[in-house]
């Protein structure tokens, strides 16, 4: 019971410190990113099964982080209301070909970040842009002024 309870807190903490980290950040994966994914998977799996090298506790622990994965989707499915909180919301970064400061502030996009995106969409000007919408997954999608 003692690793059931250790996977679930550590996969609140996990979850958490994605939510602070920032969907943009994770939607764009510098090495250095993997890597502390990757440094921060192993010091959670120590604190977690400790010196348990059990079968028993591998399969413990994995079915209660796929448990709770499929319990924090299925929260936000069911409960709308609290989907904002576990998945985010997409947030308005450009109006009418006008960045939107404090948004871009808020979520640490530059303009030129901004205008990259767009010009990988094929979008040459942010003037062109009706809305650009830093979505829940951390793509921004645009929609020119003559779709709107």
């Amino acid at each position: 019971m003692d690793l059931v309870i250790r996977a679930a807190v550590a996969f609140l903490f996990v979850y958490l410190l994605t939510r602070v980290i920032g969907r943009r950040e994770l939607s764009s994966m510098e090495p250095f990113d993997l890597i502390m994914l990757v440094m921060i998977g192993d010091l959670v799996q120590q604190g977690v099964t400790q010196n348990d090298f059990s079968v028993t506790g591998a399969l413990l622990v994995g079915a209660t982080i796929a448990l709770m994965t499929v319990g924090v989707s299925y929260t936000s499915f069911k409960f709308p209301r609290l989907r904002p909180v576990l998945d985010g919301e997409p947030v308005i970064v450009l109006e009418d070909g006008k960045p939107i400061e404090r948004n871009l502030r808020r979520n640490r996009i530059t303009l030129d970040e901004l205008a990259a995106a767009a010009r990988e969409d094929g979008i040459g000007s942010l003037a062109s842009v009706h809305w650009a919408v830093l979505e829940t997954n951390g793509r921004i999608s645009f929609l020119r002024k003559g779709d709107a």
